[in-house]
């Protein structure tokens, strides 16, 4: 069990309404917001949420019901998410990056009612791919193929007949009647995240407003985050990275959170500049980029603090190349809120860089041995098991997962190896499971192969994720074709793009006659392990993995 070096100011159990008009109240004046150029106070914030709120509960929106929203970082993607936490309903994400397929099971899955979209962000064309999911949009909801979605609201030009404009929603709300509401509680369900896993499509992680408070308010003083900050995180809304320990996290401490809709390194370099931003966060990919962008030195930084999900090598590169002496080390899962530990940026450096980090307050770790389950000495490594108020609620309508992840003593296995030190410090190692990180994005191989297995030519795929200098991973894929058929790599490739997310796409693509040379196990199920140390031979990829 770990030691408790020292503790955050107690955040009392709240609701995220409460803490929003806690912000406006302390800071009324102060910036909350700048993002794309445009800048809210918090009492503008708080306002403009209850507008919100007003035009949910005008199309019949309460208390548990389930809103998507889908779009790049944007201050309508805070305020909607905020105005739902007020009337109780429970915000459900949609990774910008999904296909279609992805994009219709996450809405179905959900049983989302109300959708909040873009019509378009970056080259993605949403209301295009809203006629492939939902033709119903065209004249009137709802449609057969997702009989929950009653309303689909669009921030754009583009508006189907089926649909609503943002501004004339927002408007028929404030003509509406006053509804009294159902009082929300810390314990209710504020947003699910999906998150990818072992089975083929991604699980829903149903998190409380106390959970995602209370682990904001534990992280902010640990990165050294105060009112008058100016914390600039690209982290994107639909992770909770960027909801819990970028927009919570400010609102919780009185920071200005600024952001930019998607993340690009040299303009959020002139952001940070331009701004005195002080804090900053990221993954190992974020901060490689902006190190080795060539307008890196142009704009003079003055970061104090933050926090990165990185390795030694970029963590030492961001202290001295960017000069955030108080950079911290974190480590999480969506399942725990996501935050599980991190550092206190005044803590040892070489630590911090080392990537040790204090577990939160009021959450228990243990190191387990992945086959006994015993609880391992300090300096032995073994699975990281959590416990405590950030643990989640479970998987959206998935009571066996959740059983499988959540014991019946509270522990949140989570599929990770880690290790501890005397002094109570937890160090992430590696994952037990498969699921690897492409570019800070979780993939899951079963995601990928599932889609592979509908490739007409494809008889089985096997995915792995393999060493990458800009993405830290990327997936590859081994296939066998069905009999007489062909393909190529190249093929297979391209088939990919049109069907997933980028950062699922296969950048490796090898066609095999059998498994059997690499590693079968048993069951007659491919070891992972094998084929992967494989992959990295036949790629030449074996001394970036060292």
């Amino acid at each position: 069990m770990q030691k408790q070096p020292r503790r955050a100011a107690l955040w009392p159990r709240s609701t995220l309404e409460q803490a929003l008009a806690r912000a406006a109240a302390g800071w009324p004046d102060a910036e909350a917001l700048v993002i794309a150029g445009r800048r809210i106070s918090y009492r503008a914030l708080e306002q403009s949420a209850q507008a919100v709120a007003r035009a949910l509960r005008a199309k019949g929106i309460g208390h548990g019901d389930h809103v998507a929203v889908c779009m790049g970082n944007a201050v309508e993607w805070v305020q909607f998410f905020y105005g739902a936490a007020i009337v109780g309903a429970v915000t459900v994400p949609v990774n910008t990056r999904f296909k279609a397929d992805e994009f219709a099971y996450c809405l179905k899955q959900a049983d989302v009612k109300l959708l909040l979209v873009a019509d378009r962000f970056l080259k993605i064309d949403f209301i295009a791919m809203l006629r492939q999911i939902c033709p119903a949009v065209e004249y009137a909801l709802p449609d057969p193929q997702l009989p929950a979605l009653h309303d689909i609201v669009v921030l754009g030009d583009n508006i189907p007949a089926g649909a609503v404009e943002y501004a004339q929603w927002l408007a028929q709300g404030a003509c509406a009647p006053a509804v009294n509401a159902r009082p929300v509680d810390p314990d209710d369900v504020l947003l699910i995240q999906y998150t990818s896993g072992t089975t083929s499509y991604p699980k829903g992680v149903m998190l409380t407003h106390d959970n995602m408070l209370r682990n904001a308010a534990c992280v902010a003083p640990r990165f050294d985050c105060r009112a008058g900050d100016r914390y600039y995180s690209a982290r994107p809304f639909y992770h909770v990275a960027g909801t819990t320990l970028s927009m919570l996290a400010a609102l919780t401490s009185g920071a200005t959170l600024l952001s930019t809709p998607s993340f690009e390194p040299g303009e959020a370099l002139r952001l940070m500049a331009a701004e005195n931003c002080s804090i900053t966060s990221g993954n190992d990919t974020m901060f490689l980029m902006m190190c080795n962008h060539p307008d890196f030195g142009r704009f003079p930084l003055k970061l104090k603090s933050g926090w990165a999900s990185a390795g030694p090598a970029t963590s030492r590169q961001i202290v001295e190349n960017m000069g955030m002496r108080g950079l911290c080390h974190a480590y999480g899962l969506s399942e725990a809120s996501p935050n599980v530990c991190m550092s206190w940026f005044d803590d040892d450096v070489e630590k911090r860089i080392g990537g040790w980090a204090h577990v939160l307050d009021d959450v228990e770790v243990e190191i387990r041995d992945p086959e006994s389950g015993r609880a391992q000495a300090p300096g032995q490594a073994g699975e990281i098991v959590v416990r405590g108020v950030s643990v989640m609620k479970g998987y959206y309508k998935m009571p066996e997962q959740t059983a499988k992840t959540i014991d019946a003593d509270g522990w949140l296995h989570s599929g990770d190896l880690g290790m501890m030190d005397d002094e109570g410090r937890l160090r992430f190692l590696t994952r037990v499971k498969d699921v690897f990180r492409v570019g800070g994005e979780n993939v899951a191989p079963a995601e990928v192969e599932d889609v592979l297995h509908r490739h007409p030519q494809i008889k089985q795929a096997q995915v792995i994720g393999v060493p990458d200098p800009r993405l830290v991973e990327v997936p590859a894929a081994y296939v066998i074709l069905r009999d007489g058929e062909a393909a190529s790599p190249d093929d297979i490739i391209a088939w990919s793009r049109e069907r997933m997310a980028n950062f699922r796409v296969p950048r490796y693509v090898r066609i095999v006659d059998s498994f059997e040379h690499i590693g079968m196990t048993g069951s007659a199920k491919v070891q992972k392990n094998k084929l992967r140390a494989h992959a990295l031979i036949e790629f030449g990829l074996e001394q970036k993995n060292g």
